[in-house]
């Protein structure tokens, strides 16, 4: 009786909750620790745009909407999983690249906002950071390409150009 009380909580079936996690994430037991992770990442992604006073609702937008389809990859790389019955192999492998991808970046965060972290690793994991001048366009532009390798090639194409 009270197991059943406890998965009708409030009028929300918490079972069927249970079922659908399942389903589309299969057990994959390093879930949560993401989860967690990815929490710790958006705290420390604010601090770090408080400090260096560029809090923006648009770009942190972005870097939930990046979240979120995390999940979306994590959800096919479980289906592909499951249909070539490899009991998890994809599933994990993709999971733990992305918490892989959490905890670089929260240590990128961390150096950013001024804990130490070893010199070697904070040399590493220096970013470039757009200037002052920088418009609200090419701001939008750099977030929505977010990749080094977009700009080294219209670098080049701009040498060739000339």
């Amino acid at each position: 009786m009270d197991n059943l009380l406890l998965l009708n909580l409030g009028g929300a079936d918490l079972e069927h909750l249970e079922v659908a996690r399942m389903y589309l994430f299969g057990p994959v037991k390093y879930l949560d620790f993401l989860m967690v992770l990815m929490a710790f990442d958006i705290l420390t992604g604010i601090f770090k745009a408080i400090k260096n006073g560029n809090l923006w609702s648009r770009k942190s937008l972005f870097g939930y909407a990046r979240k979120i389809l995390i999940f979306g990859v994590i959800i096919v790389a479980n289906i592909i999983d499951q249909i070539l019955g490899l009991n998890g192999a994809i599933t994990y492998a993709t999971v733990i690249f992305y918490i892989a991808n959490e905890v670089l970046s929260i240590t990128e965060n961390l150096a950013e906002i001024g804990v130490l972290v070893p010199k070697e690793l904070a040399e590493k994991l220096k970013v470039m950071q757009p200037g002052e001048n920088a418009s609200l366009g090419s701001q939008l532009k750099e977030e929505m390409a977010g990749s080094k390798v977009d700009e080294e090639l219209q670098k080049v194409k701009k040498k060739e150009g000339k």
